[in-house]
């Protein structure tokens, strides 16, 4: 694969500006600059760098974002700044055929809710890990404003009714995690979903941490802010609907 191409796949720029990276001398393979920009190389396992900086080529992106509070989960934020702000350029930049350029957020936080965030220009992923139809369980830390009590659990367990949807919503799981603490398990994503289902049984969410996707939890020494590369194993870990 020409290496024009490779930096034009990975979120580098237009061709044109992929090729002029490379005549002016910022790009190198193992070390060495490389200014050709028909140089052929083996994209898999390629590592390179640009303007100095180190990069590893991936044919698709699977990412893991430790989501902070106080950012918006789009291209276009309203009143806080956009997750997107928190991913290298390349990552924004990605081509993706007849779509939006760059990685996609899988589903979406609310502003002030923290957590695992998943990041992929696979189409073919993001519709497997959103859709309703796969069940693919999401963990949540809640914390409450008032104390959480058994039947609080139970009802959440048994089903709530939101005011959109006539059909009961229930928790896959549900634990107190101490008297201001609930552990919620849920398989699919309704707009403030956990706000709702906890205003619905007499309770208000103060906190909120999505801790935990299929059977993939985000990693403890992960900061906010964060992001990384999935391995091939967290992937089989995070489409693990845990059933």
């Amino acid at each position: 694969m020409q290496l024009q191409d490779i930096l034009y796949s990975q979120g580098f720029g237009p061709r044109r500006l992929c090729t002029g990276l490379l005549q002016n001398g910022l790009v190198a393979v193992n070390g060495e600059t490389v200014t050709d920009p028909a140089a052929d190389f083996e994209p898999d396992g390629l590592r390179f760098s640009v303007e100095g900086k180190s990069w590893e080529y991936h044919a698709k992106a699977y990412l893991v974002l430790h989501k902070p509070g106080g950012y918006e989960c789009s291209q276009k934020p309203s009143a806080w700044p956009s997750i997107y702000t928190l991913l290298p350029a390349p990552l924004r930049q990605r081509p993706v055929k007849g779509g939006q350029p760059g990685v996609q957020a899988i589903g979406r936080l609310d502003q002030d809710t923290t957590g695992m965030l998943l990041l992929s220009d696979d189409g073919a992923f993001i519709h497997r890990m959103s859709s309703p139809r796969h069940h693919v369980p999401k963990v949540y830390e809640v914390g409450t404003a008032d104390p959480v009590d058994a039947k609080q659990v139970a009802r959440l367990l048994a089903g709530v009714v939101l005011d959109d949807d006539p059909r009961p919503v229930q928790a896959a799981a549900c634990e107190a995690t101490g008297e201001h603490g609930l552990r919620l398990t849920l398989t699919e994503g309704k707009y403030h979903q956990v706000k709702r289902m906890l205003a619905a049984v007499g309770n208000r969410v103060v906190t909120l941490h999505r801790s935990r996707m299929g059977s993939l939890a985000l990693p403890d020494d992960q900061a906010p802010g964060q992001w990384r590369w999935l391995t091939p194993e967290q992937l089989v870990a995070v489409a693990d609907r845990g059933q």
